[in-house]
């Protein structure tokens, strides 16, 4: 596995694996790779000769008073994992080298940026865009892969591909969660052990949400209701910041659910801020 911290020099690399006829594969992360980016990978390696991981913690997409500075990060350990799991090149710039002095070009996904996420966490989805962009003109993938745990986010890259006629295959794979029932997060490190049982109360009024639904209940406030007593149960959730119900496509909020539907939500346990989905 190489190491490239270049952005020239992996443009370069890729132009080169192209000419010999090489399909890329690549997954952008932030790093603190758990079991969730590993799927990713794998997927990657399946469907491509070459791999690409990218490793860069975007302060574009954090907000005032929020975690950048605690975010976790432990670059050997991460390179160890993409060593492990077969990656051929993983891509670690520095912030001067994404935003050079006088950067002032932006990508703004509109409509989908609205709503859940969205609407407590403003200029978050114009940074995702504008990185996840950044990276796909550098690493010129044929496939990229993102986890449908921040499904919003997943959308919305596949809209800013399609309307901007990259010739990229956004693929979305599953939540990836642990024996429990938590959806994996590099967030979740933050939780101490009381904070992570309370978490797991998420992904069960989540369950409790489609278990109604499938009973035949599609009244989407009822179903909300539902996932609410549930989450709201858990001693340490702090805040119950959304529970929505969401058409999967356009995700604006449903009046009466239907099979294919997202409930999404945000809950603070504790002061960690940890988000889920789950589809009808």
């Amino acid at each position: 596995m190489e190491v490239i911290t270049s952005p020239k020099l992996m443009q370069e690399t890729i132009i080169s694996l192209k000419k010999q006829g090489k399909k890329v594969g690549f997954v952008p992360t932030m790093g603190y790779l758990h079991e969730g980016h590993k799927s990713l990978i794998r997927c990657s390696k399946k469907e491509n000769d070459i791999t690409v991981v990218s490793i860069f913690v975007n302060p574009l997409q954090f907000g005032k008073n929020e975690d950048l500075d605690r975010y976790p990060r432990d670059f050997e350990r991460d390179r160890n994992i993409c060593q492990e799991e077969g990656v051929d090149y993983l891509f670690y710039p520095d912030y001067k080298d994404m935003y050079p002095e006088g950067f002032q070009t932006y990508v703004e996904v509109t409509e989908l940026s609205k709503g859940l996420c969205g609407d407590f966490r403003p200029n978050h989805f114009k940074g995702v865009a504008t990185v996840v962009l950044k990276l796909f003109n550098i690493v010129n993938p044929d496939n990229a892969y993102f986890g449908k745990k921040d499904y919003q986010q997943f959308k919305i890259v596949e809209r800013m591909v399609k309307d901007l006629n990259l010739p990229i295959n956004v693929v979305g794979c599953p939540i990836v969660r642990e024996p429990d029932g938590l959806a994996m997060s590099s967030r979740n490190t933050y939780l101490s052990k009381e904070e992570r049982e309370s978490a797991l109360f998420i992904y069960k009024g989540l369950l409790e949400g489609k278990k109604l639904f499938e009973s035949g209940e599609k009244d989407s406030e009822k179903i909300k209701q539902a996932v609410y007593q549930t989450i709201n149960k858990a001693p340490l959730v702090k805040n119950i910041q959304y529970i929505e119900l969401v058409d999967k496509d356009t995700l604006k909020p449903k009046k009466f659910a239907e099979k294919g539907d997202i409930i999404a939500v945000a809950v603070y346990v504790g002061n960690t801020r940890l988000i889920d989905n789950i589809e009808l």
